[in-house]
């Protein structure tokens, strides 16, 4: 969508505080987020051109129907499934969560893409 280096990095680090209040308030227990399983995926998922959820995204944000996407892709983009599941859970805890309420009304509620990463930037901090 046109967005350069600098609010992909405060999108990530974002992203990290947000993962961080999701997983505390679900299951409290002591964890790393640095570990493989939280900050690799996400670092995975913004930086490689071969990361199946990055390609499901970029096509979507150039104007792939989820649909179309998923039938061009021929994989599974874990992500896709993963904001849904994700949106469930939190009507439950509540948990501050901006850019996963903007993928799951991008991805679930046919928002456009480019109206939810302008209402996403004025929160991003």
């Amino acid at each position: 969508m046109g967005y350069g280096d600098n609010f992909q990095a405060v999108l990530i680090s974002n992203a990290i505080r947000e993962i961080n209040r999701f997983v505390n308030a679900v299951h409290p227990i002591s964890r790393d987020i640095n570990e493989s399983a939280y900050l690799g995926d996400l670092l995975v998922t913004a930086y490689s051109q071969f990361s199946r959820n990055r390609t499901f995204g970029n096509m979507v944000g150039k104007g792939y129907t989820v649909k179309s996407a998923q039938l061009e892709m021929n994989m599974i983009a874990e992500g896709y499934y993963a904001a849904s599941c994700m949106h469930v859970i939190n009507k439950k805890y509540k948990v501050d969560m901006p850019i996963s309420r903007a993928v799951y009304a991008i991805l679930y509620e046919k928002h456009s893409p480019v109206i939810e990463m302008k209402l996403l930037t004025e929160q991003l901090n």
